[in-house]
């Protein structure tokens, strides 16, 4: 099966991409709860262990489920690629135990040792997916890792036509009881249950880490025009918006990084 080259280049790089986005997340949740666990404060302790656990299980679990799925099988069947998977595989299910243990433990510096430990393994792991697996499906002649990232994207957005209320263009229905659903790979700032004060400063945040061309989806619980105001004055025209869901219980905005031309 012959397939386009430069699809493929480009697909190459958005998987890096997202992989680098995940990495800047995970990051920022850990270093919240790390630091929370250092001062002393439970409250602030579970508030960000329950964040980090929102987030693993609706960006990072998924997102691993879903390569298990369209991209782990085609690097498996070929001889070079069987034994990575194997291991990539086995990474997958230390990062759900240590999730699982994330979750378990009520002591602050367990919560905070079982963050770490995922941070680590993560790293590898998305190092390995860069330098190796995704590398290894470029060069595949018999294989599209362009037409594989689309199976991706409709693993993690719950078959690309369910759920989207429309406002994808792909006339689904709208998700029950005010839940978002999952419009594009892009990794999920969702900042619902966060106190509002705290809002805006973790949006920036989130921004400022993004690489070139990177984007992010906001979450939001009502239309956030305060906020993407002060985005257009902060980044002067670099950032891009592109409504996905316009309420009326949860409102996404997908977030990109733009280069502007001089």
């Amino acid at each position: 099966m012959s397939h386009n080259t430069d699809a493929d280049a480009r697909a190459a790089q958005a998987v890096v991409t997202h992989h680098r986005q995940l990495a800047a997340a995970l990051t920022g949740h850990v270093t919240d709860l790390v630091t929370a666990a250092e001062m002393g404060g439970l409250r602030q302790v579970w508030h960000h262990r329950d964040a980090l656990l929102g987030w693993l299980h609706t960006e990072l679990l998924p997102h691993a489920y879903a390569e298990e799925n369209a991209l782990y099988p085609a690097a498996a069947a070929r001889p070079e690629g069987r034994l990575l998977v194997d291991g990539m595989l086995d990474e997958h299910r230390t990062i759900a135990a240590l999730v699982a243990e994330l979750e378990e433990t009520s002591a602050p510096v367990a919560a905070a040792a079982a963050a770490r430990a995922l941070q680590a393994v993560f790293s590898t792991h998305l190092a390995k997916e860069n330098d190796l697996v995704v590398p290894l499906l470029v060069a595949a002649g018999d294989v599209s890792l362009a037409d594989l990232l689309d199976g991706m994207h409709d693993l993690i957005g719950g078959g690309g036509q369910e759920g989207c209320g429309g406002h994808c263009g792909c006339g689904g229905d709208a998700p029950s009881e005010g839940e978002p659903a999952v419009l594009s790979i892009d990794p999920r700032l969702d900042v619902r249950d966060l106190p509002h004060g705290q809002r805006h400063a973790r949006v920036l945040a989130a921004i400022d880490a993004l690489p070139a061309d990177g984007a992010l989806v906001l979450v939001a619980p009502h239309a956030p025009m305060p906020l993407l105001a002060e985005i257009d004055a902060r980044y002067h025209g670099q950032m891009a918006a592109e409504w996905l869901q316009n309420g009326p219980d949860v409102w996404q905005i997908r977030l990109q990084r733009v280069t502007v031309a001089v």
